[in-house]
């Protein structure tokens, strides 16, 4: 598997990495425990060495598999979580990024994940309630003393991450990015690549419709994370946004690519310190999401296709309103 470094501060991974969010929570229906261990074994024999969890994936059940799974790789891989959430008797209370909080869930997190220190920790979502240069300091701290090894931020907006990278250096942010949702290449990127940050897309197809997966009348369950996004729960909006599937599905299918082949190369293809990381809980997916490390598209090829994208609107929000007014602070 071929690799990347994420920001100035030498942490080098693979160009596709792996969100496991999906195995826990959030995309039903959820596979036996044996089943994601074979499967996260799998993909280390294959080369992966970049896992992104959370503490509040299933409420610590997605971290307990990963330890579990991943511990006899442990010197091999490199393991992202994340903190800044008030859990409380199994269930999230709001936001918590205060010191004696990250102090809990790091050593919590550390548990669980069967290791001495995790090597990327994020900021799940910014507190509004705690300055981010208090924040960074708690970071700094946490690596002196072997802890962690770097931090980032998720969802964070532009000011915040000057702000926490001008305190403590800040390795990766991670954010929605992929064909159907472009926002970050209006301020994001660029204040990345000043800063020397590496990026990190979570959904990067589109929550499995860039895929080709999703019809227009498709239904999610109540625990389906898109039962809750106006995306898929309007049904002019999924109807309207599958000519972005049809016309990524026909143009990766005449270069012998699968839809997902395309998405991930596409955003490969945008910056050498991008890392994305597609969830899945399917063996031929995973070989399928690693495998677009090794595709090259070429220029005429990147012009057609930002040429096409550019035709085509895209319908709805990504997120319910509460969901979207927890990000880009």
């Amino acid at each position: 598997m071929v690799h990347r470094k994420l920001g100035n501060k030498g942490l080098e991974v693979s160009s596709v990495g792996l969100g496991c969010m999906g195995m826990s929570q959030s995309y039903p229906p959820f596979p036996e425990e044996k089943e994601m261990i074979d499967l996260l074994h799998r993909a280390v024999d294959m080369g992966q060495n970049f896992f992104d969890t959370s503490e509040l994936y299933g409420i610590y059940t997605n971290e307990i598999l990963l330890g579990e799974a991943l511990e006899p790789y442990r010197n091999q891989i490199v393991i992202a979580t994340k903190f800044g959430w008030d859990i409380r008797d199994g269930k999230v209370c709001g936001l918590d990024s205060s010191p004696e909080t990250i102090r809990k869930s790091v050593e919590g997190s550390l548990k669980r994940l069967r290791t001495d220190h995790i090597d990327l920790y994020y900021q799940h979502r910014v507190d509004p309630n705690v300055p981010i240069e208090e924040v960074a300091g708690i970071m700094r701290e946490l690596e002196q003393e072997g802890k962690i090894l770097h931090w980032g931020l998720s969802e964070a907006g532009v000011q915040t991450i000057r702000r926490a990278h001008k305190e403590f250096p800040v390795t990766a942010v991670q954010s929605e990015y992929s064909m159907w949702f472009r926002e970050s290449e209006q301020e994001l990127l660029p204040a990345l690549e000043e800063l020397g940050v590496g990026f990190v897309p979570f959904s990067p197809l589109g929550k499995g419709f860039l895929t080709g997966t999703v019809k227009q009348d498709a239904t999610f369950a109540k625990d389906d994370v898109r039962h809750s996004i106006p995306r898929f729960n309007n049904p002019e909006y999924l109807a309207a946004n599958q000519a972005l599937a049809d016309a990524v599905g026909k143009f990766a299918e005449a270069r012998s690519l699968s839809s997902a082949q395309l998405a991930l190369a596409w955003l490969l293809k945008k910056k050498p310190w991008i890392v994305p990381i597609p969830g899945t809980k399917s063996l031929d997916r995973l070989q399928e999401n690693m495998s677009a490390a090794y595709v090259e598209l070429s220029e005429d090829d990147l012009a057609k296709l930002e040429q096409l994208l550019s035709e085509i609107p895209v319908s709805g929000q990504r997120y319910p309103e509460a969901m979207l007014k927890m990000t880009g602070r």
